[in-house]
């Protein structure tokens, strides 16, 4: 440790002024070597007295801030009497002038911070004046009072914004109790300020101190009028709102109160607020303003101000929509949704989502409410148009509710301009591959942007509530945009996409007739583009718009052969235009129109002499003449969808026999050549055309399915030498020229030759119905020729499939597969744990795999664990516990979720099979689960971790393994209960892992532990409670919590799914059945 101010000054100048090399690296070591020490505290006053680098007081402050959330409990009362006077004392002696308070603003904001950990562990029952002593010094001076405003705020966000994962329940609620018990004294104090300060900093910092405050106050202080006078409410808007030093932070106040969930007796008042808070804003931004035009030119304040304007409006609307709704004048209501538009016009993703988010809530509750129309009340025509336009899921036309008083009544012009917002705003589909770059060249995309597709998602699930609202004018409003397009007078790359894309996204949405109308025209005026336009970029960008849009619309092509089979040979002359991107985009459409509609494809349809996918069989090679290997593919397994809806056994095998002809007339030349010549797999292009052929049969074998027998029986012999053979020729490459053989080409396609050939058994026997077929005539060929040569291969060339096609065979065949488990584990258990028991990096492909495999031997064949001997048993145990210490979520949750299910079998065998195992393995897997349980590194477990040891707590708490004792007789005396063993056994584990805990407080939450068990819930509450505790989990527990919070994400996709269903078009033709179509 430093030994003086001075040195420790040097020290912290080196580290943050010298550049990175051997001197910052010295001064690191010497800086953590301080913070580790358990009395660098003591000198933390002197530090922040008389250190001269600013730096060194951040070290101080954080030396400080550490022990008081880890040890603060166990430091003798006159020690944390004295930290917590010294950092008053500083506080106050920093921010008694203004000078002081602008200058050492950031050590201040630390101090603040500090001083908010001490009080999360003294008040209110150590420190019950704190409330008092910090109002009274804010009448000693401005600059304190403005600071303490800032500790305040503090405070209010430690107590009610992140406290869930930072402090056990029970001191959130108590702080929680002490802050709303003390609340009248500290808004007296903001009342006095904002009434009659005129300092703008003061001021400031009461708002937004106040704003912290919004969200959990007693409602009368926010509405009710004080002796005073006048409102706080009326404070805000008159004094603050149009003074621009204000108005960002006086807005977001009247945001929060906005969003506040009130009773009726507050209407009166929330609408004054409204009123007069829209009032003041048209002075500041006039209604008619182009905010689209002048919101680019103006300064990062006024921007500001536009956001904060958007959450206002929509925040309030979202909460109380009704009562402006009723108001008998309707401006306010209309005015206020026309600024929405205006801001929903402005090129800002961020402000754009704010909008989105209110305006998908509005339409959404405006079509509930259309709806709940009793439509048997229409006369007898009308109830049978509107019927048919229900029952496919249409929107219905607008006349039929012409009569009702419906709320969309009320937006007819502001949902005018909303669909003509959606439409120009509307986002690039995940489908759409071709886009337009920074550099204005229109390019083939690679990557996928989560956001941009979430935003999609969104912006189309408002524009098809749009559409159901008034289908009428959605459709003339398109269609107007489109003939724009041809004509010229709006023509541009970006204006034609967003049109297509609006097109392509209310697929569904329209009744069948008015669809069949409006994309008759949509494709002809598009396909009339194509000839028109001059350029490869702009037919590339017409092109990609016909592919996307005749993709989204299955059930209009199912209904027009003709139309489809015209579509499908346009998509087949895309197929040979080598603009980026357009022949991908080519190939996705076309699979995703043969999956939708593959019946089509199988008849003979009316005027047709064959079914089309004859003639696309036998034009194969013309076209695809043009394409990627890859892009083939995709050809081959568009064309396996199809012929998986032929129904006669005996056209289904001819077919799979003409598609597969040129990959047979390849595969079984080069067998051919192989008989005669041994040495032409050393030849690199056979190589590449060998693992081609194999990529193409598991493109195919993954539409087709089952019914691709005919075609794995014909190849598969040949198919296990050609294994054999190419890895004989990696054994040979890696004799000769080492372990970098297996990086070189050669080998590298021989490797895919053979990942290939597993992919494919794996592909097949993942969709196979007949498994007894599958167990006598696949898999003993199988495991001869892939097991052995796994042993026997340098790890570098064995390969992670073999893993994955055991896993797929045991997974798929179960019971059937017992008797060969210990087969596959002999020859893959060890030789691979050999490989990955070194570190938690390497081969990480195996890793997964590894686990997966044990897991599914574990759930599928559990009878064969139990054949294996003492030692290899131990081995999967270690495994399991092995996984657990991993930092990748998927190998750890592997390992703890085996361990579990191991444990369960277990406990459910003969206890003299169970009795051993428990006595061996329960206290060596609990160790290890508290392990990985209270090491911060591995947070992300948590899930699994609970479910684990729940289950070992219930086991012994129930008295479920009472026949037979959890420990050896060498750590308890014989007859010790297993209950009183676990008890104490758990109790010395974590007295020595953290003697900052009491016994107490240990005894306790075993205690708990126990009595929660079967209450998972409750069990993980207790864990989390007891983990937020520890010094390791100090800062950022949210992964604790990631459980709960992927449970509400699962239950409520489940919910908007349904809810999907039952409006056409909220639904993509992607995620609906065929038969639902």
């Amino acid at each position: 440790m430093a030994s003086s101010i001075q040195e420790l000054d040097a020290t912290v100048q080196a580290f943050y002024s010298s550049g990175p090399g051997e001197q910052q690296k010295q001064a690191q070591a010497t800086l953590n070597q301080f913070k580790e020490n358990p009395d660098a505290w003591l000198m933390v006053d002197k530090i922040l007295q008389d250190a001269q680098y600013p730096q060194t007081k951040f070290l101080g402050l954080q030396v400080l801030d550490n022990v008081i959330m880890t040890r603060w409990k166990v430091l003798p009362r006159e020690q944390c009497q004295g930290i917590r006077n010294f950092v008053v004392q500083f506080i106050i002696q920093m921010s008694s002038s203004d000078e002081s308070l602008r200058k050492e603003r950031a050590l201040i904001n630390k101090l603040n911070l500090v001083l908010v950990s001490i009080l999360k562990q003294e008040w209110p029952h150590n420190w019950p004046t704190f409330i008092n002593e910090i109002i009274s010094s804010c009448h000693s001076s401005l600059p304190i009072c403005e600071n303490n405003m800032a500790i305040l705020r503090l405070l209010s966000e430690e107590v009610f914004d992140f406290s869930a994962e930072q402090m056990t329940s029970t001191k959130t609620r108590q702080l929680k109790q002490s802050m709303c018990d003390e609340f009248t004294s500290i808004y007296n104090l903001c009342s006095e300020i904002l009434r009659t300060a005129t300092q703008p900093s003061l001021i400031k910092a009461t708002l937004e101190t106040l704003l912290r405050f919004l969200n959990w106050i007693p409602l009368g202080f926010i509405f009710e009028t004080p002796p005073t006078g006048i409102s706080l409410l009326e404070t805000l808007r008159s004094r603050f709102l149009e003074v621009p030093e204000f108005r960002n932070v006086t807005l977001k106040c009247l945001t929060e109160v906005g969003g506040l969930q009130t009773e009726q007796q507050y209407n009166e008042k929330l609408i004054a607020m409204f009123t007069d808070t829209m009032t003041t804003i048209s002075t500041v931004i006039p209604l008619s303003l182009d905010l689209k035009a002048t919101y680019a030119s103006s300064n990062s304040r006024d921007q500001e101000f536009v956001q904060n304007l958007a959450l206002f409006l929509t925040n309030f609307f979202s909460n109380h929509l009704s009562i402006i709704e009723n108001l008998p004048n309707p401006d306010f209501l209309v005015h206020g949704h026309f600024y929405l538009i205006r801001i929903s016009q402005i090129d800002d993703r961020e402000i754009f989502k704010i909008c989105l988010e209110y305006w998908t809530k509005l339409v959404c509750d405006l079509y509930d409410e259309m709806q709940q129309l009793p439509i048997t009340d229409l006369n007898p025509l009308v109830n049978m148009n509107t019927m048919s336009g229900l029952s496919n899921g249409g929107a219905a036309h607008p006349s039929q509710m012409a009569g009702y008083p419906l709320r969309k009544n009320k937006y007819g012009e502001v949902l005018t301009n909303l669909r003509q917002v959606m439409i120009e705003k509307m986002v690039r589909p995940e489908e759409v591959l071709i886009v337009e770059n920074d550099e204005g060249e229109i390019v083939r995309e690679f990557v996928k942007e989560s956001d941009t597709i979430q935003l999609y998602k969104t912006t189309r699930e408002c524009l098809v509530f749009l559409t159901h609202l008034d289908v009428v004018d959605t459709e003339t409003i398109m269609s107007d945009k489109l003939s724009k397009q041809v004509d010229g007078s709006e023509w541009s790359w970006a204006n034609c996409n967003t049109l297509c894309w609006a097109i392509g996204s209310i697929s569904g949405a329209m009744n069948e007739e008015t669809e069949k109308r409006f994309l008759v025209t949509v494709i002809k005026d598009l396909l009339g583009l194509t000839e028109q336009k001059r350029g490869k970029d702009n037919k590339a960008v017409v092109a990609s718009n016909i592919m996307y849009i005749v993709g989204q619309y299955p059930r209009f092509l199912k209904a027009h052969w003709k139309f489809l089979k015209t579509v499908v040979n346009k998509l087949f002359e895309f197929m040979h235009e080598t603009h980026e991107g357009v022949q991908d985009m080519a190939c996705d459409t076309f699979i995703k129109i043969a999956n939708k509609c593959k019946r089509h494809f199988v008849l003979t349809q009316p005027g047709e002499s064959e079914p089309f996918i004859d003639e696309i069989v036998r034009n194969m090679r013309k076209i695809t003449c043009d394409l990627s290997p890859q892009q083939v593919h995709t050809f081959y397994e568009a064309c396996g969808y199809m012929i998986s809806a032929q129904g006669q056994k005996t056209l289904q095998e001819r077919l799979i026999g003409d598609l597969m002809g040129l990959p047979n007339q390849a595969w079984d030349a080069i067998i051919q050549s192989a008989h005669q010549d041994p040495n032409i797999l050393q030849d690199s292009e056979t190589i590449k055309v060998v693992g081609n052929i194999m990529k193409t049969n598991v493109s195919a074998c993954s539409s087709v399915g089952s019914y691709f027998y005919p075609q794995i029986g014909k190849i598969y012999l040949d198919m296990l030498t050609m294994y054999r053979a190419s890895s004989q020729l990696i054994d040979e490459a890696v004799q000769r020229d080492g372990n970098i053989a297996t990086k070189m080409p050669k080998v590298r396609g021989l490797r895919t030759i053979k990942k290939e050939i597993l992919k494919l058994i794996s592909t097949y026997v993942d969709k196979a119905d007949d498994l007894e077929m599958v167990h006598e005539r696949l898999v003993p060929d199988l495991l001869q020729a892939v097991l052995l040569d796994y042993q026997n291969n340098v790890p570098d060339a064995r390969e992670a499939e073999v893993l994955n096609v055991m896993t797929t065979i045991i997974k798929k065949l179960q019971g059937l597969m017992t008797k060969d488990v210990p087969g596959i584990l002999g020859a893959v258990f060890e030789c691979t744990l050999d490989m990955i028991n070194k570190d938690f990096s390497e081969y990480p492909e195996h890793r997964v795999e590894f686990f997966k495999l044990l897991r599914e031997i574990n759930l599928r064949c559990f009878p064969a664990l139990l054949q294996l001997d003492q030692r290899q048993f131990k081995f999967v145990i270690d495994s399991c516990m092995w996984a657990s210490k991993h930092d990748n979520r998927l190998v750890e949750g592997e390992g703890l979720n085996m361990c579990h299910e191991l444990v369960s079998n277990m406990s459910e065998t003969d206890a003299e099979i169970s009795g051993p195992f428990f006595q061996n393995f329960y206290t060596t897997i609990l160790q290890d689960v508290f392990f990985v349980l209270t090491d911060s590194d591995h947070k992300a477990g948590f899930k699994y971790q609970s479910v684990l040891l729940a289950q070992m707590f219930y086991f012994v708490g129930s008295g479920k393994l009472s026949n037979s004792p959890i420990y050896t007789s060498d750590m308890a005396p014989a007859g010790t209960s297993n209950k009183e063993f676990l008890q104490n056994f758990v109790g010395n584990l974590l007295v020595n892992a953290f003697p900052n805990l009491t016994p107490a407080q240990i005894q306790k939450f075993i205690s708990d532990l126990f009595d929660q068990a079967n209450d998972i819930n409750r069990f993980k509450l207790t864990l989390r409670d007891f983990l937020i505790q520890l010094k390791e989990f100090a800062g950022d527990n949210a992964e604790l919590f990631i459980e709960d919070r992927e449970n509400a994400a699962k239950e409520a996709k489940v919910q908007e799914r349904e809810r999907a269903m039952k409006v056409g078009g909220l639904l993509k033709p992607s995620e609906i059945d065929d038969d639902e179509l």
